[in-house]
């Protein structure tokens, strides 16, 4: 029998969970497409979306101008060889591509369109503003949304890279006005980044309803290292990212995250993944391979799971 919430608070997460789950899908995990097209060929993407959409994973997340377009291509590729395209959840992001930057209505259309040919596909599941671009009026972005909703060719829109602010912002905005809401967000969250998360995202996207989808879980690499002192990008691709999580701070963090591992006998980067997963307010985690053996070391946090005691101790330690 199904236990009530507790309280109001708590059955709003979980309301906000279920609507999540409509657009993201129900498995906790997706796979982040940076990776592809960069230290990735069309082989090793392809073998990794196979082996995601085996484990049951769904929400396929790129932007259209990862390594040039090539990421939405490999992606498009693989797209073609399913039986039901609807298997899968497309998620892209737009407003960076040198051919359609900024978020205009020109360019969010002129993207749209180019990513549509690149993924091989009909429609985007998921169409992302990538960052905030206040230069341009929402209403003129809200609208080319809109228009590519009603012609089939986008279902929701998502944010990445805003703050709680902005969010609030746009959605009161597009609510009023009858535009697309945002019904996911994305933004970095791991063990060594959790206060913009925390503080100003997470309240806004439970109050409101949204999704969270928390891009860099193991800090650039930083969390998936197994030798104390070295950094070892396992994330899919070496970034300068993980220098900047580098201190005693992380030193501390990392330890505890070796100790809850040792625990459970698992790698570093499950235990990092797997308190990401934990957190009401993530309705889905990205992770980067480029290769199976890379995707199967991060399929199995989902075996993982942590103790009251355990989160207790990560909580502390990483706040």
């Amino acid at each position: 029998m199904r236990i009530p919430p507790a309280s109001k608070h708590e059955a709003t997460r979980e309301a906000t969970a279920v609507a999540a789950a409509d657009v993201t899908g129900s498995f906790p995990m997706a796979i982040d497409g940076s990776a592809f097209g960069w230290t990735a060929g069309a082989d090793e993407a392809a073998g990794v979306l196979a082996r995601f959409a085996d484990a049951g994973g769904r929400l396929v997340c790129t932007a259209d101008h990862y390594a040039g377009g090539r990421s939405e291509v490999m992606i498009g590729r693989w797209l073609g060889t399913l039986r039901d395209r609807s298997s899968v959840i497309v998620a892209t992001k737009v407003g960076r591509h040198p051919d359609s930057p900024g978020l205009s209505a020109r360019a969010i259309v002129r993207a749209t369109e180019a990513s549509l040919y690149r993924l091989a596909t009909d429609y985007i599941d998921i169409l992302s503003f990538d960052g905030e671009h206040p230069e341009m009026p929402i209403d003129e972005s809200l609208e080319a949304v809109d228009m590519l909703r009603r012609a089939g060719k986008v279902r929701h829109l998502s944010a990445s890279g805003y703050t709680g602010r902005r969010i609030a912002q746009v959605q009161g905005f597009a609510a009023s006005a009858a535009y697309p809401v945002f019904r996911t967000a994305i933004a970095e969250y791991n063990l060594l980044k959790r206060n913009p998360f925390e503080r100003d995202l997470a309240p806004t996207l439970l109050r409101l309803g949204i999704g969270g989808i928390a891009r860099f879980p193991l800090a650039h690499g930083l969390l998936a290292s197994e030798e104390r002192g070295r950094l070892i990008h396992t994330e899919g691709r070496a970034t300068e990212g993980a220098i900047d999580h580098v201190g005693r701070h992380s030193a501390r963090v990392r330890e505890a995250v070796r100790r809850v591992a040792e625990e459970h006998d698992v790698p570093l980067r499950c235990v990092a993944l797997a308190w990401v997963m934990c957190q009401s307010e993530v309705s889905a985690v990205m992770v980067r391979a480029s290769d199976i053996d890379q995707l199967d070391g991060q399929l199995a946090a989902l075996r993982v799971r942590l103790t009251r005691h355990q989160l207790s101790t990560l909580n502390r330690v990483s706040a």
